[in-house]
């Protein structure tokens, strides 16, 4: 870590710099240098005067002007640039550029020219954005590079990942509760209940009154074994008649839809062992103004607002 807190990496790439720059005017010079050699009889011998078995000769050519011109144009421009631009260590070069300051004004252009974009969809409501086929091809866009990794570039999920397209919302899908869950995420989480159900056995009875729930195939007897067990450690989140609660984010136990898996297996894995959920929040990622284009364009998906949208 010394590297980065003191000033010796900075003189390490400044000598390296340097003295690179230094060696190639000193090849120049060598080379540049064309000495007369001339033989026993005074003639001009045109060779480096080395003789290699007995009869082999290297000419001594002085280097072509142009390839000198191009040298010396190159380690003119290598000093100006070192000059001008952060090239020497710690230095910030006479222009005081950096990359990062390059990203910074690259950043606010954009932004400059997507705020005069989203200045006109700042006063819509959401339900009516979701109808604007510029705002919801903005807002697809938006959520295909943003959102699609886990919820599909269909929005339809996967296993452990909500289906956005249906009317199935944890945590309730008005557009004021989609904005909430862009911007600051959720995070979701079912305990371990198997102990305050009771044994394998209540736990198995359990599950089978949740199929029930949802007209699935189920053990009858076992399903009515499990009620009073569910009342008493399932119904605080999940409500006595098993629709959930959006206010926890608790699911709806009696439709059809089923976030991390189907069947008595899966809901035996969920109250043994419990699952943790978390849906990151994009505040950080994105602006206010594109958050609500992505809820627009969420929100349409379960209100038919798409093809609507798209048949303008």
């Amino acid at each position: 870590m010394s590297d980065f807190i003191s000033n010796a990496w900075s003189q390490y790439v400044v000598g390296i710099v340097v003295f690179g720059l230094v060696y190639c005017v000193f090849v120049l010079l060598v080379a540049a240098r064309h000495k007369v050699i001339r033989d026993a009889q005074g003639n001009i011998d045109k060779t480096t005067g080395h003789v290699w078995d007995e009869d082999l000769r290297e000419l001594n050519n002085p280097l072509p002007m142009w390839w000198v011109g191009l040298f010396v144009i190159t380690i003119v421009f290598a000093v100006g640039y070192f000059a001008m631009y952060p090239a020497l260590g710690a230095s910030k070069g006479s222009l005081g550029w950096s990359s990062k300051g390059q990203l910074e004004a690259e950043n606010a252009k954009a932004k400059a020219e997507q705020d005069k974009i989203f200045a006109k969809f700042q006063p819509m409501k959401v339900e009516d954005l979701a109808k604007d086929p510029q705002a919801h091809a903005i807002g697809e866009r938006l959520f295909l590079n943003n959102c699609a990794a886990c919820h599909g570039s269909d929005a339809r999920g996967a296993k452990g990942f909500p289906n956005l397209a249906d009317n199935d919302w944890l945590y309730g899908g008005a557009p004021e509760k989609i904005i909430e869950t862009i911007t600051d995420g959720r995070r979701g989480q079912m305990p371990v209940m198997a102990a305050a159900v009771g044994g394998p056995e209540d736990v198995r009875n359990v599950a089978n009154y949740v199929l029930s729930l949802s007209g699935a195939g189920h053990n009858s007897i076992k399903a009515e074994l499990g009620r009073e067990k569910f009342k008493a450690a399932c119904a605080a989140c999940h409500g006595a008649d098993g629709k959930g609660n959006q206010a926890l984010g608790a699911p709806n136990l009696s439709d059809k839809t089923w976030l991390h898996g189907f069947g008595e297996d899966a809901i035996l894995a969920m109250v043994n062992n419990g699952k943790l959920n978390v849906m990151p929040a994009q505040k950080e990622r994105l602006s206010a103004d594109q958050i609500k284009l992505v809820a627009a364009y969420v929100w349409g998906l379960s209100n038919n607002a798409t093809k609507t949208a798209q048949a303008q």
